[in-house]
């Protein structure tokens, strides 16, 4: 990685973040789950189109049909398990709607500017697509650390 290279904002390629928080709370969204806050327009962009392929999957639980959100919080999230089928989806469908005004509202960057690569202020992705499934590569020190990070502490609720 060139410490010096600079990256369009704007780059198609790349998913630019900065940790933050979400104004709301969230149990099911993973994207409200993280700490990781989108700063550019391409982010939410390929962020909305991630949500909408997760919603579009789904799967039979308790005789209901409900989204992937709603299976994957029911598998991993223990607070959900004494909450009614229904309850957790009209909870999701809360949230969703909840993350895309965040989204909406967020102060992004300016389309036309340019950051380093290598820098501790953003969190930078590299994003590639294989087959139908776009894979997102720390593609800076600063985000391999972060992620690393992130894995272990989920890892670690998961034990």
């Amino acid at each position: 990685m060139d410490g010096e290279e600079l990256i369009n904002v704007n780059d198609i390629n790349y998913a630019i973040y900065k940790i933050g928080d979400w104004k709301n709370n969230y149990e099911i969204n993973q994207i409200g789950l993280s700490s990781e806050v989108p700063v550019t327009k391409n982010t939410i962009t390929h962020i909305k189109l991630s949500m909408d392929e997760i919603r579009k999957s789904e799967f039979s639980i308790s005789d209901k049909t409900v989204n992937g959100f709603v299976a994957i919080a029911m598998q991993l999230n223990p607070k959900l398990q004494d909450m009614e089928v229904d309850e957790i989806i009209s909870l999701e469908n809360e949230e969703y709607g909840n993350i895309l005004s965040e989204l909406d509202g967020l102060e992004l960057l300016d389309e036309d500017d340019s950051i380093l690569l290598e820098n501790e202020e953003y969190l930078i992705y590299k994003l590639q697509k294989e087959c139908h499934v776009t894979t997102a590569t720390p593609a800076n020190e600063f985000t391999e650390k972060f992620h690393a990070d992130e894995l272990k502490k989920i890892e670690d609720a998961l034990n």
